[in-house]
């Protein structure tokens, strides 16, 4: 039966019509309107009737007691909502009176919803704005060193954020598509915000069918179409920047670069091709100096460099890239490589980012009445470069280089998260396990019994999208859509925002937190402000109760002119927001900032853990790309993640030369680890990835084998459990998960495991003793492995 005409609702991976039966959902049918929807529909159902939904109040016994204990180990109590209720506002306001607003670490770092506003993160920042203020988080863990390079080389980060060369484009205009990465058709399931329609994987196959040549620059083949048009160039991880750096110096060597092009709008080359043409350094970054770092051959060099200024070439990275140590320079080498071939501005030639990694790259950008809620301005100035969380609970008061500027961290007493999940998308998992300890207070809103929620001390039950209405919207597509409430919440859960309110109430701000407006009405004052931003730039939204009764409205854009064309038509009239005015190919703010870990141009600088430092003890290099089975750790429980799982284990992709050398076989269960942890994978032997390195997705949900013991191994394929937590540079700051080195072995015998879905342990309130968790109106028609909430099995999978 199909359930076309039944209300829509909106995720990050697509619109759907949801189909509920007796109360429950039973299918996420795919919007008509969506010409490629992600399989992660599938696993819809299964994660709002999960078993693992938290569905009272619940707070941590030795929290509540005074006895100490530890985060992460210790049973829970469930108590009514007044209780939970009072028990956050007394710690807000004393660590408040304490502490100072900085003292209560609000970042709350996390995709969360696709509804603009039930954003958990967005809510929350704004409740705690009214009540002062907060120390926050700033940039992020997807982009974070494009973030701060970007407006140094080119004026703003729009070339990561905003519009970039369309699919029409390129199919039209576009001879090479160098494309650094490839373009992972697993991400584009995604887009923060949600989609009416994926297009990005027909947008390949179109640019394809005109002729367009691909080379993927990637140690991994299979992140790009299997098809005659595209080549893939094998590269050891992290060595990008020094091939770019030669296919640089090829086009100088052979007069073959757009000297009036750099002349008119750039700066600072004379200092970047005395680097190449090693004048500075005593080393001349030839394809036979690229090729002993990259692996990649001399004469593929040098046959690439001709390719590249025969035609209108574009030259694109993805994401991943940047989460490397010194992550910037791929990126400033890409903007520099398109300068020299001259076609920045150009239709279909150029750079830019992105592809391959969200849904929105290749769309056209509309900066104008996408619906979205606004948190009131923090007035505490106190942010934390998101991947420095540990680091600031670790060094409260330790001064940090941060994009020109000396910051000191904050001593955070209280965490308030809602809306992410740390314990996936952080480095060193170990690591920031220790440093959750040190913070008087914890609180989560959280739909699941997450890692982090285990890590709470106050974990307060939160709805999902499906059991409250929003809107889903984002600039980078021309879709909004109506995401109407289909289930009720399981037993107490509450929308964040009602939480938030009750809380502002306790406090005495809760006119400023709510404006007075219940949700309902703070979501047609939300869309009317979008529409009336429409109707400024020409587009005339209907009616909320129109768009309402419809479920979605879907823009009529223009094809945007390409990206840098004014600039490039007239650099003094349009110039970019750099100092100069034009692109920056060497930036003397940054060299004047003095860090070696990010000079003035585009250098190659050797990470500290790649393949070029690799040993007997850690030879392998270990990528942890986004999955294809979920979102980030969204939807790990259910339908197609759980099913991907071997052995209950997260799979790890393995080169068929290593695998001979370890005699794994696919389905083995193998240990990883390195100096900073363990996990426990299941194999997959693969020819699509270069020998020396192994593929293990993010988002497993962490695992320890005992919470209670630091550094415990981990047993669910977790891959932060072995990246290293240091910074791309002083500059950014960002994320370095990309950068690591780790042993791989098959596990002969049994090996532990631990359900990583159950629910925790839970104790009375009265007596303090463990007793069986309270009655859940869930099913569980998902977990990997049955066993009890604190039970260790065996389970080899062999």
């Amino acid at each position: 039966m199909s359930s076309h005409g039944a209300p829509l609702h909106g995720a990050h991976w697509g619109t759907f019509r949801p189909r509920v039966e007796d109360g429950r959902l039973t299918v996420a049918e795919p919007f008509e309107g969506d010409r490629d929807p992600s399989p992660l529909l599938g696993s819809v159902p299964g994660a709002v009737h999960a078993q693992n939904r938290v569905t009272r109040p619940a707070v941590r016994a030795s929290w509540l007691d005074g006895t100490g204990g530890r985060r992460g180990a210790d049973p829970f109590v469930e108590v009514p909502w007044d209780t939970a209720l009072d028990l956050v506002a007394d710690a807000l306001a004393t660590t408040r009176a304490r502490h100072g607003p900085q003292a209560i670490f609000g970042g709350s770092y996390g995709w969360s919803s696709a509804g603009r506003l039930h954003h958990a993160k967005t809510q929350l920042n704004h409740f705690l704005a009214c009540l002062g203020g907060y120390a926050g988080q700033i940039s992020n863990y997807s982009y974070g060193a494009a973030d701060r390079l970007l407006p140094h080389v080119v004026g703003d980060a729009s070339a990561v954020t905003g519009q970039v060369a369309t699919w029409d484009d390129i199919a039209a205009e576009t001879d090479t598509l160098l494309m650094l990465g490839g373009a992972p058709a697993k991400n584009v399931q995604m887009e923060s915000g949600g989609t009416g329609d994926h297009i990005a994987r027909e947008g390949l196959a179109r640019v394809l069918a005109a002729g367009t040549r691909i080379v993927n620059v990637n140690p991994v083949r299979s992140d790009a179409p299997d098809h005659p048009g595209v080549t893939w160039v094998p590269i050891r991880p992290s060595s990008d920047t020094a091939l770019l750096l030669a296919l640089m110096r090829r086009l100088d060597a052979d007069g073959a670069v757009d000297e009036d092009f750099v002349a008119r709008c750039t700066v600072g080359d004379e200092r970047l091709r005395a680097y190449l043409r090693g004048h500075t350094d005593g080393v001349d970054k030839t394809p036979a100096w690229a090729e002993a770092i990259t692996g990649v051959p001399a004469a593929t060099i040098t046959d690439l460099a001709r390719r590249l200024r025969s035609g209108r070439t574009l030259v694109t990275a993805t994401w991943a890239l940047q989460r490397a140590e010194h992550g910037e320079q791929p990126y400033w080498a890409v903007i520099a490589l398109a300068a020299y071939l001259g076609q920045i501005g150009r239709r279909g030639g150029g750079f830019g980012f992105g592809y391959g990694c969200v849904a929105r790259a290749g769309n056209t950008y509309r900066p104008f009445g996408t619906p979205s809620f606004a948190a009131r301005w923090n007035p505490c100035p106190v942010r934390v470069p998101v991947a420095r969380l540990a680091d600031a609970l670790l060094h409260p008061g330790e001064a940090y280089d941060f994009d020109g500027a000396v910051h000191h961290y904050p001593d955070v007493r209280l965490v308030y998260w809602a809306g992410g999940n740390p314990f996936h998308h952080h480095q060193d998992l170990n690591r920031l396990a220790r440093a959750w300890q040190r913070p008087d207070t914890v609180v989560v809103h959280e739909p699941w019994w997450t890692p982090t929620a285990r890590m709470a001390d106050v974990v307060l039950p939160a709805t999902t999208t499906l059991e409250r209405d929003d809107i889903a919207a984002t600039s980078g597509d021309p879709w909004l859509v109506a995401m109407q409430r289909a289930v009720d919440p399981p037993g107490e859960a509450r929308n964040d925002r009602t939480i938030l309110a009750a809380l502002a109430a306790r406090l005495g701000v809760a006119e400023e937190y709510t404006g007075g407006r219940d949700d309902a009405a703070a979501l047609r004052a939300m869309y009317d402000d979008a529409r009336r931003s429409a109707a400024r730039h020409g587009h005339d939204l209907p009616d909320f109760d129109t768009f309402w009764a419809v479920g979605h409205f879907r823009y009529d854009l223009p094809a945007p002119p390409p990206p840098y064309a004014a600039f490039r038509r007239a650099p003094d009239t349009a110039p970019l927001a750099t100092p100069s005015g034009r692109i920056e190919l060497f930036s003397a703010t940054i060299d004047g900032f003095g860090y070696a870990d990010c000079p003035g141009h585009p250098t190659w600088l050797p990470p500290a853990e790649w393949s070029g430092t690799a040993s007997a003890g850690a030879p392998i290099h270990l990528l942890s790309p986004q999955p294809g089975t979920r979102l980030h750790s969204q939807l790990d429980m259910a339908g197609v993640s759980a099913a991907s799982k071997i052995a209950g284990r997260e799979p790890c992709v393995v080169s068929r030369e290593d695998a001979a050398a370890r005699g794994i076989a696919d389905g083995d269960v193998l240990r990883v680890w390195n100096a900073r942890g363990e996990t426990h994978v299941g194999a997959v032997v693969s020819d699509a990835v270069v020998p020396g390195v192994a593929l293990l997705a993010t988002g497993a949900w962490w695992t320890p084998l005992d919470p209670a013991q630091d550094d415990s191994p981990e047993l669910h394929g977790n891959p932060n459990v072995l990246t290293r937590d240091v910074p791309t540079s002083r500059l950014a700051q960002a994320t370095s998960a990309q950068s690591v080195l780790v042993q791989i072995a098959r596990v002969a015998g049994p090996a532990p495991y631990r359900d990583p879905h159950a629910l925790p342990a839970f104790a009375s309130a009265s007596a303090g003793e463990p007793v069986q968790a309270p009655p859940r109106n869930v099913a569980d028609s998902v977990t990997t492995a049955a066993s009890s909430a604190a039970g260790v099995t065996s389970k080899a999978g062999l």
